[in-house]
């Protein structure tokens, strides 16, 4: 899970900052039948729009929006990250990456049609400063999704509540509804080519006591058969549309106006 920190500065990410390679892996392994793709398509549209991606790390989503969006912007705070997918949307001429962080998003007001995050910043309370920053860059009408895993759900949520043992998966849920945010569940499969990459993946996302755990219960699931390995894993989409009335100032040094 990329994390960024809930006032201005930036919390190092423990996973994609210092294991990219690791990272990648992971970004391959999630989600094999695209059904989050199926529920983002079901509840947002971006085609012939401008979409924002929150937190976009090495780019890895941004070329899946270009496909239809008339541009895309990827937002990332980490300088590393954003060389790299730079690099990586070298040849998407509708694309562009810019260092920037939640709260601070580096485009004017009222300029993004869709705005997504996807395991980055918006876990809940604590996060009001980034929801704020979203509704002046999003323009009337315009919506946000947020991809967040989905804690709740076994055995991936159970992992991470042993390593989050001062998360409360419930009052994340109020503090979304009580900021107007619609929430669907979905359950996906990661497949991992191997074990090696699987333990390469879960190594990077848990203390290593949990990752231990992880390992050993995801080979159980294999049943030690040959082939790829697979884990169910559970997501939150939540999705709101710019709330209407809102006056921002604006934060990334444009002059301010009525949405």
């Amino acid at each position: 899970m990329k994390r960024f920190v809930r006032k201005v500065e930036v919390i190092p990410s423990p996973n994609i900052w210092y294991h990219v390679d690791a990272y990648e892996l992971e970004n391959h392994a999630q989600d094999v039948d695209g059904e989050i793709w199926r529920i983002l398509a079901e509840t947002v549209s971006w085609q012939g729009g401008v979409a924002l991606d929150i937190g976009c790390g090495d780019g890895f989503h941004l070329a899946r929006f270009a496909e239809t969006a008339s541009s895309v912007i990827g937002v990332e705070p980490h300088p590393p990250l954003v060389r790299r997918a730079e690099r990586r949307v070298a040849a998407l001429g509708n694309v562009v990456v810019r260092r920037g962080t939640a709260q601070r998003i580096p485009l004017a007001d009222a300029s993004v049609d869709v705005a997504h995050a996807r395991t980055a910043y918006f876990f809940g309370p604590g996060c009001e400063p980034g929801l704020s920053e979203i509704d002046r860059v999003l323009r009337p009408g315009g919506r946000f999704v947020i991809v967040d895993l989905d804690t709740w759900h076994s055995p991936y949520g159970d992992w991470m509540r042993a390593d989050l043992p001062h998360y409360d998966p419930d009052a994340v849920d109020e503090f979304f509804a009580s900021a107007g945010f619609c929430l669907r569940r979905v359950e996906t499969r990661w497949r991992f080519a191997d074990r090696e990459s699987m333990e390469s993946v879960l190594r990077i996302e848990f203390s290593p006591g949990v990752a231990e755990r992880a390992v050993a219960e995801t080979v159980r699931r294999g049943a030690g058969l040959p082939g790829p390995l697979e884990l169910p894993v559970g997501y939150r989409v939540l999705v709101r549309d710019k709330p209407t009335g809102l006056v921002h100032s604006s934060s990334a040094g444009v002059s301010p106006r009525m949405p």
